[in-house]
């Protein structure tokens, strides 16, 4: 049988109640009377029932996280920087994977509530009003990572994607490219796609550049796949572009490959840029040159955020996170 609170408190000859004080790191009892009762924890192999360590002070030591997907690299990045975080406090974290689906992130909502988490991080989701009402009813902290709500008052992680994607094609120009072709996700994405598009359609401008919408393929995300659709499209309308600014690293390397069958030599006969720097960009040959997104900082500073939120310390501001250029083998100078 295992031992119990009770036993602990028996063995070391003090209240259940000092032992709860010793477990919970509050005030009211002497150093003596701690390293007493931390001896007998580990002489009797005791471990606290979170459950019922949950139901004294209100908080179950958990938090939800809920993101599209979890098989990416992008993902991973930002999960490593949560759950190291969170790890040091002591905290487990329930990671969901809502693929997108609307009635999957409300079920994983509803399953979150149920295990009465302490709080939420949501990467890469749209506020929809559904979310935000099943928020809310939680009554716990909430935070965004590379995501924002212009609707609901949520504090968020995340770079400036306009400014990222206008860094990514500016530095093309400067590397003498002026015909610069572009893959991107969804037109109607306000989170990713919008931004990243004004920013390539403004470093053109900016530049004395015209935009041309037969160089830009629009697809439905930032997955390997769109990236092939993209790049067999551009080539089937036989542009004349000497680069490709591709919005996500997946979407750069899958256009690489469409090259590499084509013959087209990189970054000879065609310069690629993508973003998010994640560790694809390193592993692919020739290096992609990339927009470097902090991944895992960004993931690290929302549960950092979280937890002061939990903690009711000063007033939680949002966090716009450095890009930077990440120079490697896919960008010619002509």
């Amino acid at each position: 049988m295992n031992p119990t609170i009770k036993d602990v408190a028996k063995r070391a000859n003090v209240s259940i109640a000092t032992v709860s004080r010793i477990l919970n790191d509050k005030p009211g009892f002497s150093e003596k009377t701690k390293r007493k009762v931390l001896k007998t924890i580990e002489e009797l192999g005791y471990y606290p029932n979170a459950i019922a360590r949950g139901l004294v002070n209100k908080k179950t030591q958990t938090i939800g996280v809920l993101i599209p997907t979890v098989s990416n690299l992008f993902s991973s990045e930002i999960l490593n920087g949560i759950e190291d975080y969170a790890n040091e406090e002591g905290v487990s974290v329930i990671v969901c994977n809502t693929a997108s689906d609307g009635m999957k992130t409300i079920n994983y909502l509803e399953v979150l509530a149920e295990k009465q988490v302490d709080g939420l991080i949501i990467v890469s989701e749209s506020i929809k009003e559904g979310f935000y009402k099943a928020i809310t009813e939680m009554g716990v902290p909430v935070v965004l990572v590379s995501t924002i709500s212009f609707q609901y008052p949520i504090p968020y992680v995340k770079v400036d994607d306009k400014h990222a994607a206008f860094s990514a094609t500016n530095y093309l120009i400067k590397k003498g490219h002026t015909k610069i072709a572009m893959i991107t996700g969804n037109k109607n994405d306000p989170i990713a796609g919008i931004p990243r598009i004004e920013g390539y359609k403004s470093a053109l401008v900016s530049n004395g550049i015209p935009v041309q919408e037969d160089y830009i393929f629009y697809s439905d995300g930032f997955a390997h796949q769109y990236g092939i659709e993209g790049m067999e499209e551009l080539l089937r309308r036989k542009l004349d572009f000497t680069a490709v600014f591709a919005s996500s690293d997946e979407l750069a390397v899958a256009a690489m490959s469409v090259a590499y069958k084509n013959g087209i030599k990189i970054p000879d006969e065609l310069s690629i840029i993508g973003y998010d720097n994640t560790k694809l960009a390193e592993m692919i040959i020739p290096s992609l040159t990339t927009v470097s997104q902090p991944l895992y900082d960004m993931g690290l500073k929302a549960a950092t955020m979280l937890f002061s939120i939990k903690e009711k310390e000063d007033m939680i501001e949002s966090r716009i996170m450095p890009h930077e250029i990440i120079e490697r083998e896919t960008v010619k100078t002509i």
